[in-house]
């Protein structure tokens, strides 16, 4: 592959694409199937370059939300609220004068009403910077809850969790775990993908293929789909020492502090994580005025899509039909040229049942001319 110009030498006044980038090839030169690690290594640069351009004072400002949250959350130097393990026959933040957090050290309820109010303040940040993901944004919210209520309850059975768990305190972390899972990748990851597809299918369609491809590669979500699996291990990690820290009643707590830097550390990580995966979207889509939602979403709304036609290519030299087809993505699928098989392929890719090379050039059955197979489809120049 030739050389393209790095994203840190086009000019400030212009965005590189996806596209641009150069895949490296360091992967696909140890083995043919370790390809797709080289493209996932483009993608995730190219995010990275994507917040340094686009990132400003608001993402700053809620990253400083997220720190300051964790941080006055699980401060107890010179307090020691945590380390001695408070009066576990008080708990709950309603209930008269028995009410736990009323028994509190001065500090340390100044310092947990702080972090409550940074942790409202990005949730508010992020509810009212990103307006198209704000539905997807509540899904994943709610399933954070539910991961840490399920580290709490499993917590309250077995205190030194995982060690000495049956199924019984397992079956806690499973479950909201399968929840958050259903919401952030059934839900919010669907959602995003099929209005991705329907953006690119409808706006970026071009007569030429190589548009289209380009199109599809510019606006990959591979990088982001894996963004979403590494949050929620985060998540995990980040709910687990917390609660982890804590659990053992007074008489048996010995207070880490390095579970509670894991705490700060991960839950930072998560946090920047989250910001990542709803402004994507909306940095992608948000121009376009495009609600995120699922195909099946759009159908209960009643909104209609359109869907384009597959065409049949034709010679550009007779117009006579060949035996090329767009389909309606905007790919071409040509049909193998090895007699007796009936598979198909791209141009220059390998038939999906026989491995055959798929030619890139077609010959007409009527005039007999051997053109590009881009040809074949709208007005455009040969390949």
């Amino acid at each position: 592959m030739e050389d393209r110009q790095e994203p840190e030498s086009v000019e400030s006044d212009s965005m590189a694409r996806l596209s641009d980038l150069p895949v490296s090839g360091r992967f696909r030169d140890i083995n043919d199937r370790l390809a797709p690690v080289d493209s996932i290594i483009a993608e995730l640069r190219y995010m990275a370059y994507l917040v340094g351009k686009f990132w400003g004072s608001k993402e700053a400002t809620m990253i400083l939300l997220c720190l300051s949250g964790l941080v006055l959350g699980s401060w107890d130097i010179g307090i020691g609220e945590l380390s001695s393990g408070g009066d576990y026959n008080r708990w709950g933040l309603i209930g008269g004068e028995d009410s736990g957090i009323l028994h509190m050290e001065d500090m340390a309820l100044i310092l947990t009403l702080l972090s409550v109010i940074c942790w409202i303040a990005f949730i508010f940040l992020l509810w009212t910077s990103y307006p198209i993901m704000r539905e997807n944004m509540t899904y994943m919210v709610i399933g954070m809850i539910f991961v840490q209520m399920g580290y709490i309850r499993a917590h309250s059975e077995y205190p030194d969790f995982p060690t000495g768990a049956g199924l019984s305190g397992w079956v806690w972390i499973i479950v909201v775990n399968l929840v958050m899972l259903f919401l952030s990748v059934f839900v919010v990851r669907r959602a995003v993908v099929e209005t991705r597809d329907i953006h690119v299918q409808q706006r970026h369609f071009h007569p030429d293929p190589r548009v289209i491809e380009r199109a599809w590669k510019d606006h990959s979500l591979v990088a982001w789909s894996l963004a979403i699996g590494v949050w929620a291990v985060f998540i995990n990690l980040s709910f687990w020492s917390s609660t982890h820290a804590v659990a053992p009643s007074p008489g048996d707590l010995q207070f880490s502090n390095l579970l509670v830097i894991l705490h700060v550390l991960t839950g930072l990580l998560s946090s920047g994580l989250l910001l990542t995966i709803i402004w994507f979207p909306d940095f992608m889509l948000g121009s376009t005025g495009v609600r995120i939602q699922s195909t099946r979403a759009r159908e209960v709304a009643g909104e209609t899509i359109q869907q384009r036609n597959s065409e049949q290519g034709r010679c550009p030299v007779c117009n006579h039909q060949t035996s090329a087809i767009m389909e309606s993505t905007g790919g071409i699928s040509i049909p193998c040229s090895k007699e007796g098989c009936v598979g198909k392929g791209a141009a220059g890719s390998k038939c999906e049942l026989c491995e055959t090379k798929i030619p890139s050039r077609i010959v007409c059955v009527n005039c007999g001319s051997s053109t590009p197979v881009g040809s074949h489809f709208g007005r455009v120049e040969a390949w």
